[in-house]
């Protein structure tokens, strides 16, 4: 049977060739393919709709797009790369000098190999991408530009599930839907959180998780603007997901306070696991986080990925392809969310039943023969307990005695069943 990160990199082989945008059919292909594998209800929000200070702009799809030299070759084309045209370019067909043409060309110097990744989504042009060894061996001479693009009064369209758990607090995960052919920056995190969907609907649950599939920035401006109020009364952690499939070490991003319960179960889950991670504050930002952590919503949304956003060389380009991602990379991040959810599906602020220390022998708790060892074999469960005051919650005392939470979840259950422990609601503290 195969494990979940091979399943994850074919479902990204299949998404991988679609044109994605903020808006528009690929976003829609896209999000339809994901609803074949998880029950996702897709939404659409008419362009010139007013959210908060942003406005849904036209809707952009384009057809085909290339660049043909003076002999009629096509020496950018865009059904080769979707990478080749600025996203969002306004249609052209015209025949330009090649002086005209670098003004509508990108491409970077210190990487001549890589087609960059541009947009002007807010502003009207027309661009194409190429490699700036392309760009170097361009002659003089006229050149016929060709984009089959519009630009029109449509929609934006999102993905939402909501999966119902026995408490009307929430647990939210976000991803955003919106980039062309990158591997790593953008379909990492759609493939893992639609795996991440079907994990979460096979388990029984105490929590309610809100899954959302979007565009980034006016999709998260876009479904904060319908929902915040909901979110902000419901949600208790939210984890921004992106950039989770390659293999270097592990990233953290904090959410703007850098101590919600998001944050403490990242830090816990990645700590114990001795893991390699790099941390960043909230001042590193880069993705949703900017919105869903923004002053009036704070809500409590961290981000764990591979290698960060902007930190890593081949990030908007087209060298972030399938070959940097794998299933190795995408494994272990579906194995690290797993972890999180689940501490956080167990995590309770927890209190003794009892004054003084419980008298674990006649439970059948500790050993009653008493020897050097026999102290060692119960330390975690002392400690535990000593730690479980009716304050700290179950990431709290991990922390403070130095036990992963997974050594922890035994221990918890035992004192349960033995009435030794009972929860304490946060929300009355």
């Amino acid at each position: 049977m195969k494990r979940e990160g091979e399943l994850m990199h074919q479902f990204m082989e299949k998404l991988y060739p679609i044109c994605r945008s903020i808006t528009g059919d690929g976003v829609r292909k896209t999000l339809e393919i994901i609803q074949g594998m998880i029950p996702l209800k897709i939404q659409e929000v008419p362009s010139g709709t007013k959210v908060f200070d942003w406005e849904i702009p036209k809707e952009w799809n384009i057809r085909d797009a290339y660049i043909l030299d003076e002999e009629g070759r096509k020496i950018v084309d865009f059904k080769k790369s979707n990478l080749h045209v600025v996203s969002y370019s306004a249609p052209v067909d015209k025949v330009v000098t090649l002086d005209e043409l670098q003004n509508h060309l990108y491409s970077i110097e210190e990487q001549p190999d890589a087609i960059p990744y541009i947009t002007s989504y807010y502003e009207e042009r027309w661009g194409f991408c190429i490699t700036h060894h392309q760009r170097m061996q361009l002659k003089e001479g006229k050149y016929r530009v060709y984009i089959d693009s519009e630009l029109k009064d449509g929609s934006l369209t999102y993905g939402e599930l909501i999966i119902p758990g026995e408490s009307e607090e929430e647990v939210f995960l976000s991803t955003y839907v919106c980039h062309p052919s990158m591997a790593n920056n953008e379909l990492s995190g759609p493939v893992l959180t639609t795996y991440l969907a079907k994990w979460i609907l096979s388990n029984s649950r105490k929590y309610t998780y809100r899954i959302i599939f979007i565009p980034e920035t006016i999709g998260s401006i876009t479904y904060l603007s319908r929902n915040m109020d909901t979110m902000k009364t419901n949600i208790i952690a939210g984890f921004n997901i992106s950039c989770v499939g390659d293999e270097r070490a592990y990233s953290y991003l904090s959410s703007r306070s850098g101590n919600t319960l998001a944050d403490k179960v990242a830090l816990n889950i990645l700590t114990f696991k001795k893991l390699d991670f790099k941390s960043y504050s909230f001042l590193e930002r880069g993705s949703d986080e900017r919105q869903y952590c923004s002053p009036g919503i704070d809500l409590p949304v961290a981000s764990i990925m591979r290698s960060k956003f902007g930190e890593y060389p081949e990030y908007h380009t087209s060298l972030d392809n399938m070959d940097l991602v794998t299933p190795t990379g995408l494994q272990g991040s579906f194995d690290i969310y797993t972890e999180c959810i689940e501490l956080i599906e167990r995590n309770e602020t927890y209190k003794i039943n009892c004054f003084g220390e419980p008298q674990l022998g006649k439970r059948g708790l500790y050993p009653t023969l008493s020897t050097k060892e026999s102290g060692r074999i119960v330390r975690n469960m002392m400690n535990f307990l000593a730690y479980a005051d009716g304050k700290n919650d179950l990431v709290d005392i991990s922390n403070t005695i130095n036990v992963p939470v997974k050594e922890l979840y035994s221990i918890i259950d035992n004192l349960y069943k033995n009435g030794l422990i009972v929860t304490v609601d946060r929300n009355a503290m």
